[in-house]
């Protein structure tokens, strides 16, 4: 973990900028596949460690999430980006792209909030016993082995913070402020949307509307596969983007 400018991220590999943005169960871990892939392709792989639980509650929004990624992305002095983000991941990407489109070179998304309001209100568990956090974080995933010990440890331990509790409510409800269905259809930057086909957090019709509401999108799914595909099939997820990318010429 570098600092940069007090914020923390992950960097590996040199070439055009790839930023990955997780969701509010996700970590940094959850993109190994792809900071094992892509620097070998020749890319730069930056993970900025979003400030999910420590921004003061009134700030506690997508739009300083967005914000805080230009902060980021200024510091670093970085340009034609390729934004990959899951889950909420995906709606900062989203914001983004629409705040500041000159930046972005192509975006990402899978199981991507913004459009469906459930999509971190139910996709994250409530406060309750370690069996019920368990049962409720593996079926985020189709296999739910995907849900290993520690994720559910990771989880357990958010939902029983208060702090985290009221922040991760603050964000859920911020996000449905921020519904994109209005912006998406002016955005002008090519995106691929990469879903899982069994994924219960944000249903496939999402990934539909999605692709009929973005201009310049792809639509691709996985099957065998729930909320977060790099994680559930890295390989395949990561053959797909790099598909889309070279089809891109990015």
């Amino acid at each position: 973990m570098k600092e940069n400018d007090h914020i923390k991220h992950i960097e590996v590999g040199e070439g055009p900028p790839i930023v990955v943005l997780y969701g509010l169960m996700g970590g940094l871990s959850n993109f190994k596949g792809v900071l094992d892939f892509f620097p070998k392709k020749g890319y730069r792989v930056l993970v900025p460690d979003l400030p999910l639980y420590s921004m003061p509650i009134k700030q506690t929004t997508v739009k300083s999430l967005a914000n805080y990624l230009y902060e980021f992305v200024t510091s670093k002095n970085l340009e034609n980006i390729i934004l990959l983000g899951n889950s909420l991941g995906g709606h900062i990407s989203l914001l983004f792209s629409k705040f500041y489109p000159e930046k972005v070179k192509g975006i990402v998304i899978t199981g991507s909030s913004g459009l469906y309001e459930n999509a971190m209100g139910d996709g994250y568990p409530k406060r309750g016993d370690y069996q019920y956090i368990k049962t409720k974080t593996e079926e985020v995933f189709f296999d739910p082995k995907i849900a290993t010990k520690k994720l559910v440890d990771d989880v357990f331990e958010t939902v029983n913070d208060r702090n985290k509790v009221i922040k991760t409510l603050a964000i859920a409800k911020s996000a449905i402020r921020h519904n994109m269905s209005k912006d998406l259809p002016k955005m002008q930057i090519p995106t691929a949307i990469i879903w899982g086909e069994q994924d219960s957090v944000t249903p496939p019709n999402v990934a539909n509307e999605f692709n009929s509401l973005i201009p310049k999108s792809d639509l691709y799914w996985i099957n065998h596969c729930g909320h977060a595909p790099m994680m559930e099939h890295p390989e395949k997820f990561n053959e797909i983007m790099f598909s889309w990318i070279k089809k891109h010429k990015f």
